[in-house]
């Protein structure tokens, strides 16, 4: 609610805590009201930025609101210095998030051709998909990732267990994933899920198999090369999740400021199926 956000907004800033309003979604033709609506309370709430992936959006803000400052969401696609680019001179952006499909070695060579900050991702969901353009969710549940901002909703979402105690995990009618009474259920996005076809009859992970992303031993290699702020996937996570997280790598980033070592072993508890990877940051090959 706006009054609810209202508190929040005041709340954060008297702690000098910077306020950024996601609207990195995709209106339908059209259908544009409830973007501008959200951007209006935005301005009045003086929030601090906006991440915004559709270029009409960032074309509205941009001459509506020309005080907002804008930041340009992985979802966008621009992945090039010659894209990006394009956005900062159109539309005055001041950050972009890179996609997860660089090196950091591609990264800082970005770095020394664009004209805004980077933003980068640090830990959580890897992405399969062409950076979040997913319409897997849509498909099953009839709620867009891209226009909803919801993977896997929560109302959606069922466990049933069966007589041995076994368990399954459910995404509306499609069994996502089954567990045996020894193993850890994980939250059934379609991508991770394990299935079974004509050619295999036994369960496998058609798609993904559970792994996070995890780059807290690039982290230093990361600020060599340009990147300015960590974005940490936090969507549908608890608040203990967010917290645990996000104080381990704000730590981690002073240590290196100050030229001590870092230490984040405890991260892996956090992690999908308690696995993780640096995935194409490190190699291409990755998969």
């Amino acid at each position: 609610m706006p009054e609810e956000m209202a508190q929040s907004a005041a709340y954060a800033h008297e702690r000098d805590a910077k306020i950024l309003l996601a609207l990195n979604t995709f209106p339908p033709a059209g259908k544009t009201a409830l973007w501008k609506e959200a951007v209006e309370t935005g301005a009045k709430l003086r929030i601090d930025a906006i991440i915004v992936a559709d270029i009409g959006m960032a074309h509205y803000i941009a001459t509506q609101y020309p005080q907002i400052r804008l930041h340009l969401s992985v979802q966008a696609g621009a992945s090039s210095p010659e894209a990006i680019k394009y956005y900062c001179r159109e539309f005055n952006i001041k950050r972009v998030v890179l996609p997860r499909i660089l090196t950091v070695r591609e990264i800082k060579d970005i770095h020394a051709e664009i004209p805004c900050e980077i933003e980068a991702f640090i830990f959580g969901n890897i992405g399969m998909m062409a950076e979040g353009r997913c319409s897997l969710t849509n498909y099953v549940t009839g709620i867009s990732t891209n226009m909803d901002g919801v993977c896997s909703p929560a109302g959606n979402v069922r466990y049933e267990k069966d007589e041995n105690q076994n368990l399954s995990s459910k995404l509306g009618d499609f069994t996502i994933d089954c567990f045996s009474c020894n193993e850890n259920a994980g939250y059934p996005t379609i991508c991770k899920g394990r299935y079974l076809t004509h050619a295999r009859k036994e369960g496998y992970y058609a798609f993904e198999e559970p792994i996070s992303l995890n780059l807290s031993s690039l982290l230093p290699e990361l600020v060599k090369a340009g990147v300015s702020a960590l974005k940490i996937e936090g969507r549908q996570r608890s608040r203990a999740y967010v917290q645990a997280v996000v104080s381990a790598y704000r730590k981690a980033v002073d240590d290196i400021m100050t030229g001590h070592n870092i230490e984040m072993e405890d991260l892996l508890a956090l992690t999908e199926g308690h696995k993780e990877t640096q995935g194409a940051f490190k190699s291409k090959a990755w998969r």
